[in-house]
This record gives structure tokens, sequence and C-alpha cells, in this order.
């Protein structure tokens, strides 16, 4: 029992030092990048006795700065309301990770030890479900802060975040139907199979458009640019005008938490997850691990090589996914309102549809 939670908090710490990793490391990406795209130099000025480390000292300054910032309440807001609606915006990203595998299950002793915090049948729909949960940080911000501008922003905020997580949990039902499971864990496994002998049985594969609409998707619930409507300035002021300090960092760190889960959540259901092209270990071996490739080739590789290759692989393609946000992110303008609406409702939603329907009679002719 007490081997067991040892093993459930480890698990935990990483996934936590992850994620939390992850968010910093992007608070100084999302600065370089779009420098670099603009043409100017970024993040430089801050510096440790005379290191700048690139500009990541920028990002260490302003964690500290916010740290020792002054809290404020607006006079009339609704104190509670208003201290919890960060929670709200931070707690679901990190407890949506916990059913993604980052790594294949581990023989230690005879004890099978999975690399996944939580393993459910349901993992999807957990993961929609806390997900949903983001929305409530955004309008109690806006609703606890009695600004009528910030309530503004937190009802703009909310109708843009769950038009999009219809389309992020309808594009998904195609993959559920390809694979079979509701289960991240299970469903990277079936990813491991070839096409034809010699293509990965990935989810962009078999559900291109499912990814295509997944993608965008998941941007907007993000809440950044080019979908980062809540807080046009140009048009509107954003539900955490009346927060400062921490609390407002909260809501800064959960949005680039976000970008890390849903990297994950992509490279889980679209990219094969841990898996590597053709590195096949244990019965999908055939008691030989290691590198089978389709012309015949053979490189064989111990089983904690196989290991750390599938755990390096998840990394990898999450930083990939990262990055790719990133990219789109300062290559696009802001979007309007009336245009990020219309796209969701009348453009994205019947492909979406589509795509379930199209996969469903695939699906039955091929298993006739």
């Amino acid at each position: 029992m007490w081997i067991d939670l040892v093993i459930l908090l480890a698990k935990i710490a990483v996934v936590f030092a992850g994620i939390m990793t992850g968010a910093f490391v992007l608070t100084w990406a999302e600065r370089k990048q779009s420098a670099l795209m603009a043409d100017r130099i970024g993040a430089n000025r801050c510096a440790i006795l005379g290191i700048k480390l690139w500009g990541l000292i920028n990002s260490l300054a302003d964690a500290l700065k916010l740290i020792f910032k002054e809290d404020f309440l607006p006079p009339k807001g609704l104190r509670v309301l208003h201290a919890i609606a960060p929670i709200f915006a931070m707690f679901p990203v990190f407890v949506t990770f916990a059913v993604l595998p980052f790594g294949p299950p581990l023989q230690i002793a005879g004890k099978e030890i999975p690399l996944q915090i939580l393993t459910l049948d349901i993992g999807l729909l957990y993961i929609l479900a806390f997900g949903g949960m983001a929305v409530y940080g955004v309008m109690l911000a806006g609703w606890a802060s009695n600004n009528k501008y910030s309530l503004l922003g937190g009802m703009r905020g909310s109708a843009q975040m769950i038009s999009y997580e219809i389309i992020i949990g309808l594009s998904l039902i195609g993959p559920v139907m390809v694979f079979g499971t509701l289960d991240p864990g299970r469903m990277v496994v079936a990813q491991n199979d070839l096409l034809w002998g010699w293509l990965p049985k990935w989810g962009i594969i078999v559900q291109p458009l499912a990814f295509l609409l997944f993608l965008p998707a998941a941007m907007a619930e993000t809440k950044r640019a080019p979908f980062d409507l809540p807080e046009g300035e140009s048009e509107i002021i954003g539900f955490s005008l009346e927060y400062s300090g921490m609390r407002w960092g909260m809501f800064f760190l959960g949005e680039f938490a976000e970008i890390v889960v849903l990297g994950a959540v992509m490279a889980t259901v679209f990219f094969g997850g841990y898996q590597v092209p053709y590195l096949f270990s244990g019965a999908e071996a055939a008691s030989l691990p290691g590198f089978h490739f389709p012309w015949g080739g053979y490189l064989p590789l111990g089983e904690w090589w196989i290991v750390a290759l599938r755990v390096l692989s998840f990394g990898f393609k999450v930083l990939c996914l990262m990055w790719l946000q990133m990219q789109i992110r300062w290559t696009f303008p802001r979007f309007r309102y009336d245009q990020l609406m219309r796209v969701s409702w009348r453009e994205m939603m019947p492909l979406a549809l589509a795509n379930i329907a199209v996969t469903g009679i695939v699906i039955m002719l091929v298993s006739r």
C-alpha cells in the first residue's frame, strides 16, 4: 500500500513538474519567437551577475514581481468568488493530464507500473468534463469583480470556450470510433499498429479532418492570439481587469499550462502518444524487442532503452505541438468576435458532424 502511494506521488510530481516547466519556458518562448517573427530582439534586459540566459531571466523576474505585487480586491467585489476564480482557471488544466500516458508501463520486480496517474475506461470523457470547468473560472472572474467591463469580458470568454469545447468533443468522436475506446492508454496502444504493413496507424493518418478541427478549437480554448477575444484591448476590457499580483498570474500561467496539456492530448490522440514507429516490445515484438522495419531489417534494443525512447518520443511530440501553436499564434491577426463564432457554429460544426457520419459509414463498410 505504501509503495503504491509513493509511486502515485512520484508520478504526480513528475507530471506537475513537467507542466510547470513547460508553462514557464513558454512564457519565454512566446516572447522570443514573436520577436524573431517581427524582426525584434525580444526579452533580454534582466540578468543575474551579468548572465541573461537568452532572456530566461526575464521570465524569472516576472514571476518574482507577481509574487510580491500587491493583491487587489475591488471594493464592491465578491471576496470569496474573486479569490477562487483563478483556482478554477488552473485546477482543471493539471487534473486533465492525469489520464494521459506519458510512457509505456514499467516492469519493476515483477510489478507493472503504468506511466499514467489515473487509468480510466472513459478517459476522454474525463478530459472533456474537467476541461469544461475552466469556463467557471472565466465567468466567476468577470462576475465577482463587480465591474461591467469585466463581466462583459467573462461572458465573451465563456461563450467562446463553450462554442469550441463542442468542436473539441465532436472532433474526438472520430478517433474514438476508429480505435474503439475512450481510454487514452488503449488508444495509444492501438496506434502502434501498421496500415498496409508500413504506415503507422496514428490518429492523424486515419482521422486527418478531426485533427484539423481539433487544433484550432484547442487554440481557441486557450484564449490566446489569434483567439484572444476576451482580452481584445481594442474592443473590450478582459475578464481579469480587477486582478493583480499572483492571482492575475494564475490566469496567465493557466493559459500557458493549457497549451502544454492540449499539446499532450493531441500527441496522445493523433500522433501515437509515446509510440515510436516500428518500435515494438513485449508480445507485439514476438519476443524480439526493438525496431522491426517494414523492409525486413531488425535493430534489437533492451526493454529499458525502449521505455526511454518512448518517453522521449512523447516529450518531443508535445514540444513540437507547442511550437506549432506558437507559430500559428504569431502568424495570423486577431479574429473579430462575429468571425470567431461564425467559424465555430456555421463552418467547423458541420464539418465535425460530417466527419462522424463518414467515419461511421467507412467503419460499417470495412467491417462487412
